[in-house]
């Protein structure tokens, strides 16, 4: 039987979104409190989630991720239940950790629908934890489970979508990989002081795992990109490029003769997802004439679902002092159970954080 011990709960941890078109501005003003932007650039951007309703795919995403999980504990005859808090929107993680006191729960594995290493990645999430356990009786222990963008489970979905992707293709179709833009300071900040810019290393160590078994599968090896979307602030300050758009401009230009879209940064179609690529991309695309597939995500493929299994169990025996083989492709190997002191800094000023190294 699987040992989950020490921990009696598993706490699934996201980002949160609106539910609702009275729900929009009120939840960009929570992702965006603290950096005075204006409530007119914040309607502006809600346009984006009204084109869907004003609703926000991921906290569906995260519903149809935890049924698809708890099955997958019960099979595997693992007994604990599941939590599910976000950091923007309902439920909030204070509430879900006031339930959590209020049902006796002790220690609570932390699995994060984010599987990068930066400030808005990572260390965000903890300094929420932090301020959702502060003053509150009977908090329970919470660990957050390591980074998985390598961990076999997650490839695996984005191989096969990859393939599905490029067989629409002509043959020459260069693999274009799309993850979220951070200020380069972020990235070059990210990650534990002796490797700076592990956001984008990280990304491109998967990257190449992800063309190297492509090739394996079909024979045939791609060319491929790192891009970003989903830049915002101040056009003053430098962020990580070329944006999507732009780097199908230069690709078209260059005669590529089509691309395959691999959102490899985002477990799930976020409204990254749907409006950046789906949308504006999609239309850059058609307007060039550039053949165009976006890959799947992995969602609640149960690959990518039995990754939290698998890390749950890997750090509690970890936490019992037993030796584990951590599963992890690619040149980065497994990452750290605890965030060092000095891991992916806040760039505004150092906060309070949980699940790291004591600072």
């Amino acid at each position: 039987m699987p040992d989950a011990s020490p921990y009696d709960a598993l706490l699934l941890v996201s980002f949160g979104g609106p539910e609702g078109p009275d729900d929009v501005v009120p939840f960009l003003e929570n992702v965006t409190r603290g950096r005075g932007i204006p409530r007119e650039r914040l309607e502006e951007v809600g346009q984006h989630y009204y084109l869907f309703g004003g609703r926000s795919p991921i906290n569906d995403q995260n519903r149809s991720f935890l049924d698809a999980l708890r099955a997958d504990l019960d099979e595997h005859g693992i007994d604990l239940p599941v939590y599910w808090g976000n950091r923007n929107w309902d439920p909030y993680l204070r509430g879900t950790l006031e339930q959590m006191a209020a049902d006796g729960i002790e220690r609570a594995a932390c699995f994060v629908t984010s599987a990068y290493s930066s400030w808005s990645s990572c260390r965000q999430y903890r300094e929420n934890l932090f301020d959702a356990v502060e003053g509150l009786d009977g908090a329970p222990r919470l660990d957050k489970l390591r980074h998985y963008f390598n961990h076999p489970g997650f490839v695996a979905p984005v191989v096969d979508a990859t393939v599905a992707a490029l067989a629409e293709l002509p043959e020459d179709a260069r693999i274009v990989f799309v993850t979220h833009s951070i200020p380069t300071a972020m990235n070059d900040s990210s990650g534990p002081p002796d490797r700076e810019g592990t956001y984008v290393t990280q990304h491109l160590d998967v990257a190449q795992v992800v063309v190297d078994a492509v090739a394996a599968q079909t024979g045939r090896r791609h060319g491929h990109d790192l891009v970003y979307c989903s830049r915002s602030g101040s056009p003053q300050t430098p962020w990580l490029e070329p944006d999507v758009n732009d780097h199908l401009e230069a690709l078209s230009a260059a005669g590529v003769p089509g691309v395959a879209v691999v959102p490899v940064g985002f477990v799930s179609d976020h409204m990254e997802v749907i409006y950046d690529l789906d949308t504006e991309a999609q239309e850059t695309a058609e307007r060039l004439g550039l053949p165009f597939r976006r890959a799947a995500t992995p969602g609640d493929d149960p690959r990518f679902v039995a990754v939290v299994r698998d890390l749950l169990l890997e750090r509690a025996a970890v936490e019992r002092g037993e030796d584990v083989a951590r599963a992890a492709e690619g040149a980065f190997g497994a990452c750290w159970d605890r965030c060092p002191v000095g891991c992916c800094p806040n760039p505004r000023a150092p906060r309070p954080a949980l699940t790291g190294v004591p600072e």
